[in-house]
């Protein structure tokens, strides 16, 4: 039952946190949207910080599951490598789409603030290297630092699209970044 009242709050605080960002939603907001009592609350988490990073950990979770199992599909080769890209397209036409999490959460805390900002390097750090084992299970010609230097590359025209898609509101971002990454694969 805890960790049911846990995941709920969990995912209240999520949607509050993307949709709203994570200045803008306060604890206060949290409680009433969940239905719980503020004691409960802090029997989970004892701070703000430890629900965003609960937040970003589940966001992630989620992210990494559905990115994996979407390329999964894909024939192997270049297609499943670029699929990142159809992936993105797809989470983009969904209705509440915000941009990355990660990027609104890290410009919202304060530069010191080393435990939520590890904890986002962490997950791009994680996307990077997913990156890298996609390049090398479907493109086996390509050396170690090669793979090493293409994973960034890919990795960076594809943040560029999440952020420059919801700023335009428009997915042609994410059609030139896939097209930039057709080249250099």
């Amino acid at each position: 039952m805890k960790s049911k009242v846990r995941q709920h709050i969990i995912e209240i605080a999520s949607n509050l946190f993307y949709s709203n960002g994570y200045n803008s939603t306060g604890i206060n907001e949290i409680i009433s949207e969940a239905g719980i009592a503020k004691a409960t609350l802090y029997n989970h988490f004892k701070s703000k910080e430890a629900i965003c990073l609960a937040y970003l950990q589940y966001k992630n979770a989620v992210f990494t599951n559905d990115i994996k199992e979407f390329c999964d599909k894909k024939p192997q080769g270049k297609e499943r490598v670029l699929a990142i890209f159809d992936f993105l397209e797809a989470f983009f036409k969904e209705k509440d789409f915000n941009g990355c999490w990660c990027i609104k959460t890290v410009s919202e805390i304060p530069k010191d603030n080393t435990i939520i900002r590890k904890e986002i390097q962490s997950q791009k750090n994680q996307l990077i290297h997913f990156i890298a084992e996609l390049i090398t299970d479907n493109i086996p010609s390509y050396t170690q630092e090669e793979i090493d230097t293409l994973s960034k590359q890919l990795y960076l025209l594809y943040e560029s699209a999440v952020a420059e898609s919801h700023l335009h509101q428009d997915n042609w971002p994410i059609m030139q970044a896939k097209k930039l990454s057709e080249k250099i694969i």
